[in-house]
């Protein structure tokens, strides 16, 4: 075992910001997983499996610690009783186990998982797919997004689109007086599952779409849905109406801000912000943001709608339409009380999580997903 494995095993004990972190070595694959729970006090934490490489594990701890407490302010902000986790599998290369070396991993995850009692019910995220959760699947019950035809939701990408699409209209409304796409010009940076569902969206409301991504072969996109093609390399700079970044996080920062030739950026990529002061920077040129963690969250209210409240399509489109209601008073209040988008964000998720803290019914333990 590596000095650096056995560091990350010594964080057992919980960060104080979060209820539980719990780092184990799979017993078939060898390779290191982090749980982090950050909050159950809504009711059992909800948050993707990702795979990835990371330089170290202490690297790979830091960002389910990270992205665990952004599920908690997802899903207060999305109205679910649901607190937030992470879990994440360290690679030691950028090459993704395949054939019986991925069967190992997920069974080693979905034991890691199971191992909490359902506290924790994982999804699919960065590296992993509605496959793999039928795979986990059969080391735990607490998981969500199996394919539809494993009894699951699954794949939920178009489901975050359509809540991408809902926020673009409460951004469109904030920033331009009116909510209407129809002949905005809107950027899409990152053309992946969620990223080409928006981009298709987009072009059916009419918008004029602008699309990019690292991917060559994603370019024939473009073509299909009316889309002008930009290089990667002038992402930032396009000269749209409203920039949505849809592909991996940390995108902005003090760097990269004074680059952008946008009214607004609003995307699903989770985590855009390098850091909380990124938001005062975007304010200061007078860029509109609306957080990530309100922009992303169809797929998870659709997941859980699904698979845990057994909720009809009515009842589903009535909530992932809400994300529009849920940034517009994000952005009243950051008006109101002169501060930005991400602290207001910030203070509405807060205010449930402790409304939920101080009502024991809100955290009790929700029966196994089936």
């Amino acid at each position: 075992m590596t000095a650096a494995l056995k560091e990350a095993l010594a964080l057992q004990v919980p960060d104080p910001s979060h209820e539980l972190v719990q780092v184990v070595r799979g017993r078939r694959s060898g390779l290191a997983i982090t749980i982090a729970v950050h909050s159950t006090a809504l009711g059992p934490a909800a948050g993707g499996c990702r795979i990835a490489h990371y330089p170290d594990p202490a690297a790979a701890v830091a960002d389910a610690l990270r992205l665990a407490e952004a599920m908690t302010e997802k899903n207060a902000l999305a109205g679910l009783d649901h607190g937030g986790a992470k879990s994440v599998v360290a690679l030691p290369t950028t090459t993704r186990p395949t054939g019986r070396e991925r069967t190992a991993l997920l069974h080693d995850l979905g034991d890691a998982i199971e191992s909490l009692g359902g506290r924790c019910i994982a999804g699919p995220d960065v590296g992993s797919s509605p496959a793999d959760m039928s795979v986990i699947g059969e080391r735990t019950t607490h998981v969500c997004c199996r394919p539809v035809e494993d009894g699951g939701s699954g794949d939920s990408s178009f489901h975050t689109a359509r809540g991408t699409l809902a926020a673009l209209g409460a951004v469109a409304d904030e920033a331009f007086g009116s909510p209407e796409l129809a002949g905005r010009s809107i950027g899409v940076i990152g053309l992946g599952a969620v990223g080409a569902h928006v981009a298709r969206l987009l072009s059916r409301a009419g918008a004029r779409v602008v699309v990019t991504d690292i991917d060559p072969a994603t370019r024939s996109l473009a073509e299909e849905v009316g889309a002008r093609w930009v290089d990667p390399d002038n992402a930032l700079t396009m000269e749209v109406d409203i920039l949505v970044p849809a592909a991996l996080g940390g995108l902005l920062t003090a760097r990269t801000v004074p680059l952008l030739r946008c009214a607004a950026v609003a995307g699903p990529a989770n985590n855009q912000l390098d850091e909380p002061a990124t938001a005062r920077l975007l304010a200061a040129r007078g860029i509109l943001w609306a957080p990530d963690v309100v922009v992303s969250a169809g797929g998870v209210i659709h997941a859980t709608g699904v698979e845990l409240r057994r909720e009809s399509e009515e009842q589903l489109a009535e909530r992932l339409a809400g994300i529009a209601a849920t940034l517009r008073q994000v952005f009243h209040t950051a008006r109101t009380h002169g501060t930005t988008p991400a602290a207001a964000a910030r203070e509405l998720a807060g205010q449930r999580v402790r409304q939920g803290a101080s009502h024991p019914d809100h955290g009790a333990q929700r029966p196994p997903v089936s």
